[in-house]
């Protein structure tokens, strides 16, 4: 029966689909990473009113209610919701097959529940298929450990993800605490439901209580309201239609309405800033000897400095005045098209001016397009006239038939140059007379043709499905309208340094040229050499001292190939064109600190680019990036611009925050359309938003008390329109738009918009191929690529393209049919050249024998193969002479952070030994951090602590993350073995801890003696190290209040004498308020002077044979508590003193051992998984068991203090086998003393309070913490060493907090008690404290930002621990079994740390709490921990 219901869950559950909701911020990568947020929301009245509507709504209103009753029964408050729940899903990812994660009223075992959803199902379609589907797996319902194995069965290890990352539970259900917290790491997003009693008096309408957990990495609390808002508003809109289909209903709150854009508002449709052409001319008459274009001239080689040229804007504009008057005197009128064989130089922008100073429309012929490339865009466009660049080239014999046989041309300039003087040549007539000469004398003069701001200036071209590229007319209104908001937002004016490095052919190459010239600005053109020489690009803009660059994601990527020079001059780079990634923008910030990254969204229809996102420069702002997702957002409408996001079932129905619609530009400042009127009518639409909003003054024809200008001839009135752009995307909750994909198939890449259709139309005219598909795929460095797939046509022409591959051949599957085809597919890629532009040629063909089809009989694309491509290549750097910029910029870091740096630094001096310290060492990773932007690992000064060790690390992880070099250091640390720092001399020889622990074994003993008899009878002395730290001076104290069963206590000091030992063992405890002189006057408290990590603690040898001798317990809880020490630093006092102190106990008499480790040793993912496996087997255990090997975390533990404590517990597991008795505690954080609330103020949870109190922020995180106080962790570790449990051999003492407090218990209670912080999402927190330290420098998280920056995520999410081993020692000696930080002990803990100076006093007017008064009154001081 078991064997059935598995079958028919397996079923059901095959080929799970792995949803992908929107999220705030980039989803971490590794292992789940978890910190847990909570929101607590109680749905509305309407909503609940909704729900009731709902419960009593019947299918069929006429049938007869018992009739109902007996077929299907009426759905629950909680199958509403799911229901509700579900759609919501379905609207923000678009996908149909929805899983989630699910509870049982009447099934013990959790359900995982999968449901189908189409836009088009009415929701009570949905409500039904939910009852029906829980009724189902209710039926089969089984241990979900046992679902997850089997449906794992076969998979490689890492291909076996979550089921589900969606939760939904009924608050009362029984067996969801275990699965519950099982599944919580890998789980997005849960919703609790509940529904509190009620009275009578009460409104019928349920109370529904929601709490929602939630990853706060991923999710802002401001995305859980508008969820909650939208699951509000779903249940009102269908509660009055419930047959509504779940596409379409409106999802807009009230609050989400006044965020986004209003499709009906008007978007300043006549703002007409005047033609560029007479701007520009402005500017011109009034600074004629203002530099207008820098050209940049080609050198003789690559290693003579390059010569420029400058244009002023008099020179430019009377060449362009000679050329326009050339044209109109020529027949070119208002709005013929003028093309342009051109170039990239000053002659284009002289080219483009004066053919829209003639009034004509200008286009633009790349001479590196295919010759049948350049005739079909001649066809499309008709021009009337051409100008040929004298640069360009001459025009191909093919190309030049069909201009003088198909086309009409009136005037042709064959060979346009233009001079600095503003000379112009047009090339020479049969006469040998420059064709031009008849126009020279009117170089000041204008022609003057009028232009409006509906006059067509542009002709550009964008893919088209048939293969014929569609032309896009452009309007003079959208040349100039957007410049002054610009200028205004991003600092542009005359003093700007702009480039020209767009595709001469390329719409882009508009906002290159008109953007300078509309500001007065300079224009700098380089050289072929400088944009195609890596490296070259940036030594040229730094040369130029660019301020302003336009740029595509492709074109950043080769401005910072092999770029070594900084360009500090530039301070705006627009990115428009293709997805801009956080890896551009980093690369773009480590070459240009300065510089402002502005994502930009536009399209050929849209002219502009119309949506921004600002990046602010890492000079300023380091950590911005790092809260944002890898694909930058499109942004917000620029000025008179909106991005509306448009439900796909109903256009009618704008989207909400979240859900994935169709983006529509909404905008005065469109395209004209196509040359195709019906393409037209398809993309540019009426704003069906506004049709019956009131008409609007039109002030260009009816200018307020004036006569309309001459301009208005040339305008069309007002025309709310919008493009529809096929791009699909969702509103943030800030109204910022992210693209998420194309609603067809078109592409970009590299910044050109690509048609697969296109390719395929021009594929499948090859005579050979007889069935093909092009896709999009990335190669091996997740850059996309076009992958053609095609089926070759048999027959006997297929055999000359053919080739014989031997069978032998050790080559199979598409490898040995591309080999076989290589003729057939060059053939294949020569065709397509001749039709297409060559970004538009695909990177691979793959031949195939047949196409994989879908039932549906269509080609099943996901299921064509990737062929392996990987061919790595490497080339080291060249070496170069004297210091290196990377070792310059490097010196500069170290002598802003050392206080007093000799001049010049020694590059192989140590950072420590030239005055740095840990805090400093933390200050300088960051300062590295952001200057030259990599995420160098917080260890690495220590690994590498000289400059010129550092200089090679931060090389290597820069050529890595450009993608130089073949493999990162695994341990992430320059300076491991096989690691380019490995050569010199480091500090301490790198040690895997896991392999230093099978070396460290033979330093074991055989086997050690069985304690005596005797040993609970009798008073006992014990040997205590660590005794001057903070949990050691209560050990001490706790250990000595045992009059009767503790003899003596021997104290391991480090210092000079033994007065001096006592002095500081007394010290450190009074300031504990745990210190009796009586101890030492009576004799039994002795203090020996030694080392941890010394050969016998540094004891003679008389000493070390006395205490031998003397001890019955050898009680180790002295270490070097460091979190960013490497493993080699700690293994000496840590490890090595562990094996000292085995020694001490089995020399002499025989002793009874005691090692106080951390929980830093199970500090990793297995762990945490681990005890959610024990949960969810609803085992006896509460947790990880003290019984565990620890071989879960023999390579995996990050910090070297836990790996100290790891080796240290492996190696007394072992010695306890080999007969050593006595127990390791390992305590999780220990506080202060739960009655005097003394406590250790350098320990991390306190550094933390403090950090938010001077930040005045808290993080939103509910992870638990397992704190305990000193006391109770004192008094576990003294009855080890006096009262262990029998016979134990070297066994485990867990001591965990009952019940667990979480981070937001502790840190809430801040507020209450008056000090001034509020809520902030975590990783809000984590960058402000990130921003603050780096501008203060003395938060108190400062020493330990490596665990707050890089690890809480983990850290924080620790393992539920079994104490079965500490309750039973607890309950021998008749003491209490748990503790815990609650929140009286924590206004405990602030009133202490007020006292202690620690904490300011709390300064809000009118707290919640008052701080309790302390019952101690003697002087109180800040404890620190550690003790030697």
């Amino acid at each position: 029966m078991a064997d059935e219901r598995l079958s028919r869950v397996l079923s059901r559950l095959q080929n799970l689909p792995s949803i992908s909701l929107p999220t705030d911020y980039p989803r971490p990568t590794g292992t789940n990473k978890l910190i847990e947020s909570v929101h607590l929301a109680q749905l509305s009245e309407q909503a609940s009113l909704s729900l009731l509507k709902l419960v009593l709504y019947t299918e069929n209103e006429e049938s007869d209610e018992d009739e109902v009753e007996v077929g299907v029964k009426r759905p629950s408050a909680f199958h509403l919701l799911l229901a509700a729940f579900t759609v919501l899903l379905h609207r923000y990812t678009g996908d149909t097959d929805i899983v989630v994660g699910s509870s049982s009223a009447s099934a013990r075992e959790p359900l995982i529940l999968r449901f189908p959803v189409d836009p088009t199902d009415p929701y009570w379609a949905i409500v039904r298929r939910v009852q029906h589907i829980e009724k189902e797996a209710e039926a089969d319902a089984l241990p979900y450990d046992l679902i997850t194995r089997e449906l794992n069965k076969g998979k490689e290890e890492g291909q076996d993800g979550p089921l589900f990352r969606v939760r939904f539970f009924d608050e009362t259900d029984e067996p969801t605490d275990n699965f519950i917290g099982s599944t919580s790491v890998t789980s997005d997003l849960t919703v609790f439901v509940t529904r509190p009693p009620a009275s009578t008096r009460a409104s019928l309408a349920p109370h529904i209580s929601l709490r929602i957990l939630y990853n706060s990495l991923l999710f802002t609390s401001s995305r859980i309201s508008t969820f909650i808002d939208q699951l509000s508003v779903l249940l009102r809109k269908v509660s009055s239609n419930p047959l509504a289909p779940v596409g379409s209903v409106p999802l807009l709150t009230p609050s989400q309405k006044a965020k986004l854009p209003d499709p009906t508002s008007d978007l300043d449709w006549c703002g007409w800033k005047g033609a560029i052409t007479d701007v520009f001319s402005r500017n011109a008459r009034a600074h004629p000897e203002r530099p207008c274009v820098v050209q940049s001239l080609p050198a003789d080689s690559l290693n003579v400095p390059q010569e420029t040229v400058t244009f002023s804007y008099g020179s430019i504009h009377r060449a362009s005045n000679v050329l326009a008057h050339h044209l109109i005197s020529n027949g070119i009128q208002r709005e013929d098209v003028v093309m342009v064989y051109a170039h990239r130089s000053v002659d284009l922008v002289v080219a483009v001016m004066a053919v829209l100073k003639a009034g004509a429309t200008f286009s633009v012929i790349d001479p590196a397009y295919p010759a049948s490339r350049q005739i079909i865009y001649l066809r499309v466009a008709q021009p009337r006239g051409l100008v040929v660049l004298k640069g360009a080239g001459a025009i191909g014999p093919s190309v030049r038939e069909f201009l003088t046989e198909e086309l009409k041309i009136k005037v042709e300039v064959a060979a346009l140059e233009v001079f600095p003087d503003g000379h112009i040549s047009g090339g020479y007539d049969q006469e040998g007379e420059d064709i031009l000469k008849a126009h020279m004398h009117l170089g000041k003069t204008d022609p003057n043709v009028v232009l409006g701001p509906d006059s067509v200036g542009t002709l550009s071209f964008t893919s088209g499905s048939t293969g014929i590229p569609k032309g896009v007319r452009g309007r003079h209104f959208s040349l100039t309208h957007f410049f002054p908001w610009m200028g205004e937002r991003f600092g542009l004016n005359e003093t700007s340094k702009f480039t020209m490095l767009s595709g001469i052919a390329h719409d882009p190459i508009q906002r290159d040229m008109f953007t300078p010239l509309f500001f007065g600005a300079q224009l700098h053109v380089p050289t072929s050499d400088d944009i195609g020489t890596p490296g070259r690009l940036a030594e040229w803009m730094a040369a130029s001292e660019v301020t302003v660059t336009h740029l595509t994601p492709a074109m950043g990527q080769l401005l910072s190939a092999q770029a070594s020079c900084q360009i500090p001059t530039l301070l705006n780079a627009f990115f428009v064109g293709d997805v801009l990634t956080k890896r551009d923008c980093l690369r773009l910030q480590a070459l240009a600190a300065n510089v402002r990254i502005i994502n930009m969204y536009g399209t050929t229809e849209t002219q502009r680019a119309v949506s921004y996102f600002a990046i602010p420069p890492v000079s300023q702002d380091s950590t911005f990036l790092a809260t944002q997702k890898d694909i930058m957002p499109a942004g917000e409408g620029m000025i008179d611009v909106q991005l509306l996001v448009v439900n796909r079932n109903d256009r009618n129905i704008p989207c909400a925050v979240g859900e994935v619609g169709e983006i529509y530009v909404r905008s005065g400042g469109l395209a004209e359309g196509y040359l195709d009127q019906d393409a037209s009518a398809e993309k540019f639409v009426n704003n069906w938003f506004s049709a019956s909003s009131p008409r609007r003054k039109d002030t260009i024809l009816h200018p307020n008390g004036l006569l309309a200008g001459v301009e208005s001839r040339y305008w069309k009135g007002i025309r709310d329109r919008m493009y529809r752009s096929g791009d699909l995307g969702r509103y943030l909750p800030d109204g910022i738009v992210e693209c998420t994909g194309r609603a067809d198939d078109q592409v970009k890449i590299r910044g050109f918009r690509i048609e697969l259709g296109e390719i395929d139309t021009h594929l499948s005219q090859h005579p050979l191929i007889r069935e093909n598909v092009t896709l999009v795929r990335r190669d091996k460095d997740e850059e996309k690529i076009l992958v053609s797939y095609f089926v070759p046509l048999d027959g006997p022409n297929l055999d000359a393209y053919a080739s014989d591959i031997p069978d032998d051949e050790d080559t199979k599957g598409l490898v040995k049919g591309i080999k076989k085809y290589r003729r057939l597919i060059k053939d294949i890629r020569e065709h397509l050249k001749k039709k297409l532009p060559s970004y538009s040629v695909p990177t691979l063909f793959v031949p195939l024998k047949r196409m994989p089809l879908n039932p549906n009989g269509k080609i099943d694309k996901p299921a064509l193969p990737f062929p392996d491509t990987a061919q790595a290549s490497f080339a080291p750097a060249a070496p170069t002479a004297g210091a290196s910029p990377t070792e310059i910029t490097m010196q500069s870091v170290w002598s802003s952070i050392l206080p007093n740096a000799p001049k010049p630094i020694p590059t192989d001096e140590s950072f420590f030994d030239l005055g740095g310290h840990s805090i400093l060492a933390t200050r300088l990773i960051f300062e590295i951090r952001k200057v030259f932007v990599i995420e160098a690992p917080l260890g690495l000064i220590f690994e590498e602590p000289t400059i010129a060790g550092l200089v090679q690390a931060v090389d290597t992880l820069r050529d890595a993350d450009l993608g130089f070099t073949e493999k990162v250091p695994s341990t992430g640390l320059p300076g491991a073995p096989g690691t380019p720092g490995a050569g010199k001399k480091p500090v301490s020889p790198y040690v895997e801890y896991g392999q230093d622990y099978i070396a460290l074994l033979e330093k074991l003993r055989p086997s050690y003696p069985a304690l005596p008899a005797d040993f609970n009878e009798h008073p006992i002395t014990v040997f205590l190290t660590g005794a001057t730290g903070f949990l050691g001076a209560f050990v001490l104290n706790d250990l000595l209040s045992r009059t009767e069963r503790v003899k003596k206590v021997i104290c391991l000091v480090r210092a000079k004498s033994v007065q001096q030992g006592v002095d500081r063992l007394k010290e450190g405890s009074t300031d504990r308020g745990v210190w009796s002189d009586e101890w030492v006057s009576s004799g039994r408290l002795e203090v020996v002077t030694g080392d941890l990590g010394l050969d016998l603690f540094g004891l003679d040898q008389g000493t070390w044979t006395r205490v031998a001798d003397e001890a019955d317990v050898v009680l180790h809880n002295g270490a070097l508590v460091h979190w960013v020490f490497p493993y080699e630093k700690l293994r000496s006092p840590n490890v090595l003193g562990t094996i000292t102190a085995i020694n001490l106990a089995a020399s002499g008499k025989p002793k009874a051992f005691v090692f106080v480790s951390s929980t830093s040793a199970i500090d990793t993912d297995h762990y945490v998984q681990l005890s959610e496996s024990l949960a969810r087997l609803q085992s006896n255990s509460k947790g990880v068991p003290e019984s565990d090997d620890l071989e879960g975390a023999r390579s995996s533990l990050k910090t070297g203090y836990g790996q100290s404590k790891w080796v240290s517990e492996k190696l007394l597991f072992e010695a306890g086998k080999r007969g050593l008795r006595g127990h390791i505690v390992r305590p999780g954080y220990v506080v202060g003393d739960s009655h005097t609330a003394v406590t250790n103020t350098d320990d991390f949870i306190w550094r933390m309070v403090k950090g938010c109190v001077q930040l005045g922020l808290v993080p939103d995180i509910n992870n638990t913490v397992n704190m305990v106080p000193v006391d109770h962790v004192a008094r576990c570790t003294a009855l080890a060493a006096v009262a262990p449990l029998p016979d134990a051999p070297l066994s485990v003492l867990h001591i965990t907090a009952r019940p667990l407090p979480t981070f937001n218990d502790m840190l809430s209670s801040l507020a209450q008690y008056g000090f001034p912080t509020a809520p902030c999402e975590y990783l809000v927190w984590r960058r402000k404290l990130e921003q603050h330290v780096m501008e203060v420098g003395d938060n108190a998280l400062f020493p330990l930002l490596h665990f707050v920056l890089d690890d809480l995520p983990t850290s924080t999410k620790s393992p539920e621990l079994d104490d079965s081993n500490t309750t039973a020692l607890l309950e021998q000696a008749g003491c209490e079994t748990s503790s815990t930080v609650d929140d009286a002990l924590m206004g405990l803990y602030l009133a202490w740390l007020v006292r202690a100076d620690f904490l300011p006093l709390p300064s809000s007017p009118s707290p919640e709490k008052a701080l309790p008064v302390l019952a101690n009154t003697g002087v109180i001081r800040a404890a620190g921990r550690t003790g030697l």
